[in-house]
Parts: structure tokens; sequence; C-alpha cells
């Protein structure tokens, strides 16, 4: 580790916190100084790093590049590093943008997507440079909240299964049980927007205003939980790291039909024979018993999971109230 905290660039730049951290800091939270040689400058850092999250969303983050960056701005390779000193930085203005994005407008009426790209929410390098260059809204325009009803009744219950959690002796609501189901919608949607996140490391994340706000968002909406602090980042974590799981299998799924050439359907025509055998041999009768598409039918797995993660943190929350009584 360097003497400024800052720990050693990665080759691929794959590990957020990888670079000269005293400088993503500056970046982030708008101290650090602006260039100012030269003419007035058409290019801004908000716009590298919308050209660089867009990049990565249609090619991966392996063809981010600061060659690659100049081409798609229009400008000298050179003149990028007048704003971000490489690849690795620029990591982290990406995750903090991304990890900021809004959550699904709910049915409290919770920050829409219209307010979190207000002036007030950009991010502090966009407010440092003045008004900037707001492209980026296009790239992510405000998503309708009927969409969030699409799936199945589920959320229904959320509103109305009170059984004695309508509130607690505080006046805190239930709405934590729609706040991390909109959280969980919103983690999948991120990462089916910007699948470029499952391929990096976040363990050491330099964190920016942006992903402050969304932390700060999620952590609101489960105050009414009663749990102790850490207990509450370990709702965050455990939703997130269920949905990380999940959306990693679909897109290795996804990844693995390109890689090979072979559609899913071919992958297990191949082996149904030897399984069909296996499955006759004796040795295995739980699975024999099962039904034929068992593994072929339509299941919602994100659905299921989920329903289930809320109802273990119900049961935790009851039992927390009952023992204050």
């Amino acid at each position: 580790m360097a003497k400024d905290g800052s720990t050693a660039a990665t080759t691929d730049g794959s590990a957020t916190g990888s670079g000269d951290i005293a400088r993503s800091l500056e970046l982030l939270w708008g101290t650090g100084e602006r260039p100012s040689r030269g003419p007035k400058p058409g290019l801004t850092l908000d716009r590298i790093v919308t050209a660089a999250i867009a990049v990565a969303d249609a090619e991966g983050l392996s063809a981010v590049s600061m060659r690659r960056l100049s081409t798609e701005l229009g400008t000298g390779t050179m003149s990028l590093y007048r704003y971000v000193p490489g690849k690795a930085e620029l990591l982290d203005l990406m995750l903090d943008r991304v990890l900021g994005e809004p959550l699904p407008t709910g049915p409290a009426g919770e920050r829409s997507a219209a307010s979190a790209r207000s002036s007030a929410g950009a991010p502090a390098y966009d407010r440092a440079e003045g008004s900037g260059d707001r492209a980026r809204d296009s790239d992510h325009p405000a998503e309708d909240p009927g969409d969030r009803a699409r799936d199945s009744g589920d959320s229904d219950h959320l509103a109305e299964d009170s059984d004695g959690l309508s509130q607690d002796s505080d006046g805190l609501s239930d709405d934590w049980r729609a706040a991390v189901d909109r959280m969980a919608r919103g983690h999948l949607d991120n990462l089916r927007r910007h699948p470029w996140l499952l391929k990096i490391n976040q363990a050491r994340t330099v964190l920016g205003p942006s992903a402050l706000r969304g932390l700060e968002l999620a952590l609101s909406g489960l105050r009414g939980m009663g749990l102790r602090d850490p207990e509450l980042i370990g709702v965050i974590i455990t939703v997130n790291s269920f949905v990380e799981g999940l959306a990693r299998t679909q897109g290795d799924a996804a990844e693995a039909v390109a890689q090979t050439g072979l559609s899913d359907e071919e992958f297990w025509d191949n082996q149904r024979p030897y399984l069909e055998r296996a499955m006759l041999s004796g040795e295995y009768p739980v699975m024999a018993a099962m039904a034929e598409d068992t593994f072929s039918a339509e299941f919602d797995h994100f659905e299921f999971g989920l329903q289930r993660l809320i109802a273990g943190f119900e049961a935790l929350v009851r039992e927390r109230r009952a023992a204050q009584k």
C-alpha cells in the first residue's frame, strides 16, 4: 500500500480503490482543482463518466480505455488526463454514479427518478463544474412506477399484511417491507443495466456522495424494522447478496451461450441420455421422483427468494417487538 493510502493499480481496472484514492476522493467530492489551462473546455468530467458507463454497458468494462473514450468524446487522449488520472480512478467515479441511481418509485411516493436527477442530487464533481452537461438524463429515463406491479400480486401484501405490525411505539411505519422489495428490484434493475458491476471487486469501494445517498435512502426505508444498526446493514447486505447471486447466475448463463455457441436446449440435449440412465439406476431416488419438467419449468426464482427473505425479516421484527412488550 502506498503512503497516501492507495493500493497498487490492477492491470484490468477491475477493483475499486485500486488507483490513487486521494485523487478519486477529490474528484468524487469536488474538492480538486479544475483544469484551467487553455480555452474554456467543452469537455467535463461528467461527460467522461457518462461516456465510460455507456461503453461499459454496451461492451463490458474491458472496452473502457482512455483511448476509446477520446474517440467517443471527439477529443485527444491526453485531454482526458486533465480531468481524471486513469482508468482506476475513473472506475471509482463510474461506480459512485451507478450506485446512486434511484430506486423504483414506491407507493409511499419516495424519491422519484426525476428528483434524484435534480441539481441537488448531481455528483459533486458535476456541481463543481457548474451546470455542466446533463446528457446522462437521457441515458436513464424515469421508470414508470406501474412497471413495478408487473410480476405478480406479491407487492399487494406488502402494504396489507400488518397483523400486529402496523406501527411501533416510536410511530415508525411498516413500510420497510415495501422498502426491501424496492431495494431488491432496484438493485436487480441496476445490475441488468450495468452488468459490468458484477465483474469488479467492490470490497473497498471509494465512497462518494451518490453512493452515500443511495445507502441513506435504503437505510431510511428500513428504520421501521426497529433493529440494531449493524442488523440494518445486515439486511442490506443480505438482500444485495441474494440479488447479485441470482443476477450473476443469469449473466453467466447468457455468457455461456455466447462462448460455446450452444443454446440451453442443445446443451442439455447432449446430457439427456446420461441423465436418463442415471435416474433409472436407482441411485438418485429423490431426483428420479421429481416431475420431469422440474428443471425446465418456468419458475420465478427472484420472486420466490425475495418473498422468503421478507418473511424471514418479518419474523425477526415480530420477535423483537414481542420482547419489548
